[in-house]
């Protein structure tokens, strides 16, 4: 066989080969699949936020009542001061002041003490439930600013009190 011939031949069965090679439909490559949701969901670790401060009902009671000429804290009210005081450990940078105030009756000196006593008797309970006293501010105004101006128990009784003003959330 010369030359020329070996070459048709060659020629003739790399076509023959290709012809017979099955064609395969080349298809475009999966879009890859989208990441899954993320949730956002906030988790509910139990800790306060600020939020809750505004929401929250335990938290929006913030006036403490006292009985007459005493400076213990109604049994009442311990429930609230524990939410308080749970807020305090929740929000370290959380800051209050509790404005101690007295009824009308007494001197106005008398009355500044015992607004200092009933201001410092809610630090106290507050600490004790595991608030830090740097995160607390004792501040009396005694008679100086009444809920009630009338002269009679009811009236004197809501002034009896401690109000929880926060500072920082």
């Amino acid at each position: 066989m010369n030359t020329v011939t070996r070459l048709l031949l060659s020629v003739a069965l790399a076509l023959s080969v290709a012809a017979c090679a099955k064609k395969v439909k080349e298809e475009p490559a999966p879009a890859p699949a989208p990441p899954p949701p993320v949730d956002t969901t906030p988790v509910d670790d139990g800790r306060y936020s600020p939020e809750d401060l505004d929401t929250d009902a335990c938290l929006r009671q913030r006036v403490v009542y006292f009985d007459f000429d005493m400076s213990n804290i109604k049994p009442e009210f311990q429930a609230i001061l524990s939410c308080h005081a749970k807020y305090l450990r929740d929000r370290p940078s959380a800051r209050m002041t509790l404005e101690g105030h007295a009824d009308e009756r007494g001197t106005r000196e008398y009355n500044l003490g015992l607004g200092e006593r009933r201001g410092n008797a809610v630090s106290e309970a507050l600490r004790a439930n595991g608030g830090s006293a740097s995160q607390i501010e004792v501040v009396s105004y005694g008679e100086e600013r009444p809920t009630c101006t009338e002269s009679n128990e009811g009236c004197w009784s809501r002034n009896r009190r401690a109000e929880i003003i926060y500072t920082a959330r």
